[in-house]
């Protein structure tokens, strides 16, 4: 492979995203991927066929998590609520790895599109911030569903690589969700909220 060859390769988590959204487009394995949702991967006999020999070919999954990223990922992708799967997926890998949006942007880009209240979405952040991966897994199904029925867009491979480095480095990951979260939901300049401080806090 030549050196521009392999530059011009898209990530692997964009090509394993893009090879679930070409099996969701049969109804009977998107039903049967969609099986997964939330279960740890010995609950997934269904979604074997379609994975191992991907995952064989293309990644390292001796990991528990990063198995079970891929496995939680490729069910929300079949999970997704009609009005989702109308919608061609938005093609982000030619920009920056860290500039794609992560799960804080989407949940801040929900609060200002008015899909959800800043106090739910600020919470869910904080809340799985402290969770282990299985946790955390629990949690998405419901919430990737209200972001993609209000027609927010989930970077399906930026999640898969958040999720797979979850229990190594979840504190490094939760700020950069808590960062995006504030930069899409909060008007530029200072909240109003910290205009008026308590009076112990102007000691």
């Amino acid at each position: 492979m030549t050196d521009s060859t392999a530059a011009a390769a898209p990530p692997k988590h964009d090509r394993f995203t893009s090879y679930i959204h070409t099996l969701c487009q049969d109804n009977r394995t998107r039903a049967e991927l969609r099986r997964g949702l939330g279960l740890p991967v010995e609950r997934c006999n269904y979604m074997h066929r379609y994975l191992v020999p991907w995952l064989h070919q293309h990644d390292d999954v001796s990991y528990p998590d990063t198995r079970r990223a891929y496995y939680g990922v490729a069910s929300l992708i079949a999970a997704r609520p009609r009005v989702a799967r109308q919608t061609e997926p938005i093609d982000t890998s030619a920009t920056s790895w860290y500039l794609r949006p992560n799960l804080g942007s989407a949940l801040g880009d929900a609060v200002r599109g008015d899909v959800m209240k800043a106090g739910t979405a600020e919470s869910a952040l904080h809340l799985m911030s402290r969770q282990s991966s299985d946790a955390v897994h629990r949690t998405l199904p419901s919430l990737t569903r209200q972001l993609l029925s209000g027609g927010i867009a989930v970077d399906w491979s930026v999640l898969l690589k958040d999720l797979s480095w979850w229990t190594q480095d979840r504190d490094a990951i939760a700020t950069r969700w808590l960062d995006q979260y504030f930069r899409r939901s909060t008007p530029a300049g200072v909240p109003d909220n910290t205009t008026d401080l308590p009076k112990e806090n102007e000691r």
